[in-house]
């Protein structure tokens, strides 16, 4: 009986050695392979449709949703009191291939130069932005492949490759001034890296989560 008992003892002891050697076998090739988060979100370039002058905005044909081609008119301001040779200027062009994804103001409504009337972005220069922990940035380099999964396609895998990384952390460019007393406590930083997918997908949406893999070796 106590051989058997004395079996069974080494053979759970067995079992726990090979589950705590496969799990950290695993955590050692990930950390000397690959650099990962799930700190990541696909991003794309917003660009403001803005109209050149002040004015009382005549017309806005922009809708949510509209595909619209560089240059091409979506609307125009009162031109009272402008000279002929201004004309165009209260002419409201799309700025870029792409999407209205963002309207901000109606018909009607009395406009200021530079003001920001509707956003647009180009679905097919959509790319991954990950926050990668400062300690890890030195093993990164522009081009290493990415493996990449994104929450709005579940099951499914994209590729990429790391196009830039950030020359500053991300708290570099927050508006909160640093504590200068008090207690301090050591945050680790994390530096933004852009990835840029191999073959976009015209239905990826800016701001959904990612997971991301870098290969480092």
């Amino acid at each position: 009986m106590k051989e058997k008992r004395k079996t069974i003892i080494l053979l759970i002891l067995c079992a726990m050695l090979i589950t705590l050697g496969r799990v950290g076998f695993y955590y050692w090739y990930n950390n000397e392979n690959f650099v990962s988060t799930e700190d990541a979100k696909v991003d794309g370039d917003f660009i403001s449709i803005t109209p050149q002058v002040s004015g009382k905005l005549l017309e806005f044909n922009a809708k949510e949703g509209d595909k619209d081609v560089k240059d091409q008119i979506l609307g125009r301001l009162d031109a009272n009191g402008l000279a002929d040779a201004n004309i165009d200027s209260v002419l409201l062009r799309a700025p870029t291939n792409g999407i209205i994804i963002k309207k901000e103001t109606e018909e009607g409504q009395y406009v200021s130069a530079g003001s920001t009337l509707a956003v647009m972005i180009d679905p097919e220069k959509l790319y991954i932005t990950a926050n990668i922990e400062e300690i890890k940035v030195e093993k990164l380099h522009e081009g290493q492949s990415v493996d990449i999964k994104i929450d709005q396609f579940e099951g499914k895998s994209f590729k990429g490759k790391v196009e830039y990384i950030g020359k500053a952390s991300n708290s570099a460019f927050s508006l909160l001034p640093s504590s200068s007393g008090g207690t301090f406590t050591k945050v680790v930083q994390k530096v933004p890296v852009k990835i840029e997918f191999e073959k976009n997908d015209a239905n990826l949406l800016p701001g959904t989560n990612a997971d991301i893999k870098i290969h480092i070796k």
